[in-house]
């Protein structure tokens, strides 16, 4: 301690300022080049997407107040989705490296307090997101040279966001504290992050009400759930004309007025607020758990698997390819390996048929179901696919760290049945999951077929095409089995990419991170184009819906938006539609093929250039 300075203060500047953790991951984080890149992509993107919203009209002062209005909004958005997608990165180090147990007994032995491991853990690398948000400050301010975009504004973006990537952050750091992280928590970041967002999207879209002044302006009153979702509480801030806080004596729930007239506010309260409960959890287990020796789970203990089991088990069948095998069986060692898939399948089907029973009974209507049916199964197969290339891209990256890859090149397997035991393994691994569209799509499609089952208003929706009406049903009946054709071909494209970055990079987070990042660039070129094709180019722009499965999806349940230059010859429409899916599943499973032989071709040449890595 510095001569003279108060013991308090040199407390304080030791859990923040000074603390040993925190200046570690700071000073190493910074050296780092993946850092940099991730740095200056981000701004980039941000500076692109602001020039591109300037650019176009007559120059007056007028369009530009308009034009810079309309680029703040779509910047603030922007970036706060790329929050929620670089914040997990930042993070895997405090999920993964923090979470090993010699790590923390190395830890626990330091003369590092409780509160200063844990906050040296979250505000160490939470300092690199808020160097991001600070990054993109000067870009904010350039906006209100021409007008439009009040400094409240501004501030209420940069505070939706902060709060958004404090929330994740802290539950990453209460993760690495309890020990039940792992490699497989950053996964389970993405989902979770994926299907929150989803959900409550859907939910509020469902729940929103016409705003009673002004009928006609299609502006809707937000609801409870805006303040627990950071697009929308963004959305109720900068969009107040057309997404419409309540007034103070209109709430319809007065102990719960902030949520419903302050959306912005209370979703950066509860962010601070919950993470000031993880934090002070944390802070008071820390010791109790880091002292917990091994224990045998209860499910293990349920099944007789781990080391108090008795007796021997039946032996299983391997097949022709042992790595198939080995990989299937891996993944069926945990608890969410074992039950999660089929979990997952249950609530699949109950969401399906509960959809039907509320539309059967009037409760919502054919839009209010589509809208469901967007936002359930579009998160369902987010969640198949990031699930698809997470196991991928730690499959061989994984043997290399743990040692296990080199007792394998000792055997007789080749390169070639290696990687396609791999594809195999995982695939029938994840089996269960891609079902789980099917199931969801298929019973809603089960219903249509049957007529709704007497179902009131109907399973059919009139639409305007040009100068004549069109029947479309509220689901493509066999569009169930195309998105499971289409699945199931793009999951073993994504499980090719992160082979191929598995093999290719160090360690797990790295090749997770690339993987997931390549797959999301080829995923929002598809879609774009296949989207703009679709809703334009007759009969050929359906086929081309069929690249993506997010756009057959879209196909499917929507298709008067979807295929909208299609639709005037409904069964010309679908057929097109099967054949796009037929000649995309050939397409993904061509250029896995060419994939494989690539891969299979350079095995033993990048497995020497990493071996001995870490």
């Amino acid at each position: 301690m510095p001569p003279g300075m108060p013991a308090v203060l040199h407390w304080l500047s030791n859990l923040l300022p000074t603390n040993p953790i925190a200046v570690r991951i700071v000073s190493g984080g910074s050296k780092r080049s993946r850092h940099l890149l991730l740095r200056s992509g981000y701004l980039a993107i941000m500076i692109a997407i602001l020039l591109l919203g300037l650019l176009g009209g007559d120059g007056s002062m007028k369009q530009l107040a308009s034009r810079g209005a309309g680029a703040f909004t779509v910047v603030s958005f922007g970036q706060v989705a790329l929050i929620c997608v670089l914040t997990p990165i930042f993070m895997a180090g405090a999920i993964v490296q923090e979470a090993s147990p010699r790590t923390w007994d190395i830890l626990l032995t330091t003369p590092l307090g409780n509160l200063q491991i844990v906050l040296g853990n979250l505000f160490g690398r939470l300092f690199f997101i808020l160097a991001l948000l600070l990054s993109t400050l000067p870009l904010f301010v350039l906006t209100q040279f021409f007008g439009g975009v009040p400094g409240e504004a501004i501030m209420t973006s940069y505070a939706v966001a902060a709060s958004s990537a404090l929330i994740v952050a802290t539950s990453a750091v209460t993760l690495s504290v309890t020990r039940s992280g792992g490699k497989r928590a950053v996964l389970v970041f993405y989902a979770a992050v994926v299907m929150y967002l989803f959900a409550t999207y859907a939910a509020d879209a469902y729940l929103r009400s016409q705003v009673s002044i002004g009928v006609g302006t299609g502006a809707t009153h937000t609801t409870i759930l805006t303040a627990f979702n950071p697009f929308l509480a963004l959305e109720s801030a900068l969009n107040s004309t057309s997404y419409v806080p309540y007034s103070a004596a209109d709430v319809p729930f007065v102990l719960f007025s902030p949520l419903y007239t302050a959306p912005a506010g209370s979703f950066c309260v509860i962010c601070v607020l919950t993470s000031l409960t993880m934090m002070v959890w944390s802070t008071l287990r820390l010791r109790v758990i880091g002292t917990r020796g091994p224990q045998i789970s209860c499910w293990k203990a349920l099944v007789g698997a781990g080391p108090g089991a008795k007796g021997t088990r039946e032996s299983k069948r391997v097949g022709s390819n042992p790595i198939a095998w080995r990989e299937r069986m891996l993944r069926t060692q945990s608890l969410g390996g074992l039950f999660g898939r089929w979990v997952f399948l249950a609530l699949g089907a109950c969401v399906g048929f509960v959809l039907c029973g509320l539309h059967r009974g009037g409760t919502i209507s054919s839009a209010d179901l589509r809208l469901a049916l967007l936002g359930v199964v579009g998160a369902e197969m987010v969640v198949v696919l990031l699930t698809a290339v997470s196991l991928s891209a730690t499959a061989v990256s994984r043997e290399r760290e743990d040692g296990t890859l080199d007792i394998l090149l000792t055997t007789p397997i080749q390169p070639g049945p290696y990687l396609m035991g791999k594809l195999r393994g995982i695939v029938t691994f994840l089996i269960p999951m891609l079902i789980v569209p099917f199931v969801t799509l298929g019973s809603v499609a089960i219903y249509v077929l049957f007529g709704g089952f007497g179902a009131k208003q109907g399973v059919t929706v009139t639409t305007q095409v040009n100068l004549s009406t069109v029947e479309l049903p509220i689901v493509i009946p066999e569009g169930a089995l195309l998105v499971l054709i289409n699945l199931v071909a793009a999951t073993s494209f994504a499980v090719m990419i992160g082979l191929q970055w598995s093999l290719r990079t160090k360690g797990t987070i790295g090749s997770v991170m690339a993987a997931i990042g390549v797959l999301g660039g080829i995923g929002l070129v598809l879609g774009a184009c296949a989207t703009a094709f679709g809703a334009n180019v007759p009969y050929v722009g359906a086929m081309l819906s069929a690249m993506s499965p997010l756009n057959i999806l879209y196909a499917t349940v929507d298709p008067a938006n979807a295929i909208r230059g299609s639709i005037e010859n409904v069964p010309a429409a679908r057929t097109s539609l099967v054949v796009g899916t037929i000649a995309s599943a050939i397409a993904f499973g061509a250029i896995c093929f060419a994939m494989h032989a690539s891969m299979k071709k350079s095995f033993m040449m990048t497995v020497r250039r990493l071996a001995g890595t870490s």
